[in-house]
């Protein structure tokens, strides 16, 4: 009898170990990779940068598809996307028509909704991941994903005016390491208003491990403007703020942040 009992205790923890071990595989596979879960093209600028500052464009270097002013919309797809999209390599690609169908769908899903189990999300043949289909069929999606002009219009916008205090910000700090640490991704508004040296979105996706300096916190950060590297974002403790990295269209230094399409309205 004991030796039975000794099995039934044996076989129990191969199964609590088997159980830890296929959950973590899982988290590992729905972990938000950079050169996986973006976009291949670029959200181009309104503006030329020279070292971050902005000035008009010549008319002569104005394309006439130029795809610009798609910030908020590339990063909210991005998160949908890793929600509610599955691919499948080995599939055959679809064809125009229905590939830009399934985009529309997809984009149609709420943003803020719970990700979707895997037997029941928008299928996507004949592609390993959205780099590889937004690189082969790049106009098809920049086509289907949404219009860009509407992000002006957002309601949640105006926190901008009315909640730019360090308080605000230190409670979105707060809130930005409790959704990292629950496995979701942040959406998040930048901006300097009323300079406006930046005004623009992002997706955060992981809180880095560690940093030399107590009281500072990096994050990894796709930006639809850079599809080439992840960007940085920084809190401070001390200064209460945030603060992204100086690139070619952005002077860098501090910011305000603001989550966006983590509930209705926002």
């Amino acid at each position: 009898m004991l030796g039975n009992w000794g099995k039934s205790v044996g076989a129990w923890w191969l199964g609590a170990f088997a159980a830890i071990a296929f959950a973590r595989a899982d988290g590992a596979a729905a972990e938000f990779r950079f050169d996986r879960d973006t976009f291949a093209f670029a959200n181009q600028t309104v503006f030329e940068y020279h070292e971050g500052h902005a000035s008009l464009r010549k008319s002569s270097a104005t394309k006439k598809d130029a795809y610009n002013r798609h910030c908020f919309v590339m990063s909210r797809t991005a998160a949908q996307f890793k929600k509610f999209a599955r691919f499948e390599p080995r599939g055959a690609p679809l064809d125009d028509a229905s590939l830009a169908a399934r985009v529309r769908a997809l984009t149609r899903q709420a943003a803020w909704a719970e990700p979707l189990p895997e037997n029941q999300r928008i299928v996507f043949p004949g592609y390993t991941d959205l780099k590889e289909m937004s690189k082969a069929r790049r106009e098809l999606v920049q086509l289907n994903i949404g219009h860009g002009w509407p992000s002006y219009f957002r309601i949640s916008n105006a926190r901008m005016m009315f909640q730019d205090g360090a308080g605000y910000q230190e409670k979105t700090h707060a809130r930005l390491n409790a959704v990292l640490a629950r496995g979701e991704l942040f959406v998040a508004f930048l901006t300097t208003y009323p300079r406006f040296t930046i005004n623009h979105s992002v997706l955060i996706y992981k809180l880095k491990s560690s940093s030399p300096n107590p009281g500072v916190d990096r994050y990894l950060v796709y930006d639809p403007n850079h599809p080439e590297l992840p960007r940085e974002l920084t809190w401070s403790a001390h200064d209460r703020a945030f603060s992204y990295q100086k690139d070619w269209d952005f002077v860098g230094g501090l910011v305000r942040v603001y989550r966006v399409y983590g509930e209705a309205l926002q």
